[in-house]
């Protein structure tokens, strides 16, 4: 195997410089290019105007009806069902009512299960009505507990 000898110092040497030079030499050629003041310009223009104006004037529009003042709508009415009556027990009001001397049901107590609305549901009362004779009950009805009395008296409001 035949090994390469190292070039002198000097030719090292000279190569290093032809490669500096020549890359100076390319670099030359990216400098910016000189600046030259151009002499002022002068421009003048002359401008002349022409109206003309085109009116058409539209056809009168037929009278027409004036639009109604508006009508607020009238309120919800609110609808007293009257008193509960009891279809018998479902899921999720299987309880039993207490009635009152003429064998309506008036309470209701919560048991295991049992959910507002199935109760307005199980007495057929809208349960916005049952919320109303109950303000007892929170959450819209979300949240009933068990052994909490439901008022099924239409003519009363609460328990009392």
């Amino acid at each position: 195997m035949r090994h390469r000898r190292p070039g002198t110092p000097a030719a090292l040497l000279a190569a290093g410089l032809l490669s500096t030079c020549g890359v100076l030499t390319l670099l030359a050629g990216c400098a910016p290019p000189e600046v030259i003041e151009a002499a002022p310009v002068t421009v003048t223009a002359t401008v002349t105007t022409t109206a003309t104006a085109t009116v058409t004037a539209e056809p009168p529009e037929p009278d027409a009806a004036p639009a109604p003042d508006p009508v607020p709508n009238a309120p919800a009415p609110v609808y007293e069902w009257g008193p509960a009556v009891d279809d018998g027990p479902i899921p999720g009001a299987s309880g039993t009512p207490e009635l009152d001397g003429s064998g309506e049901p008036e309470r209701y107590s919560v048991v295991e299960g049992d959910s507002f609305f199935d109760i307005a549901q199980r007495f057929n009362l809208p349960q916005q009505q049952l919320l109303r004779m109950n303000p007892q009950i929170h959450d819209y009805g979300e949240t009933v507990y068990i052994g909490q009395v439901v008022n099924l008296d239409w003519e009363k409001v609460g328990i009392g």
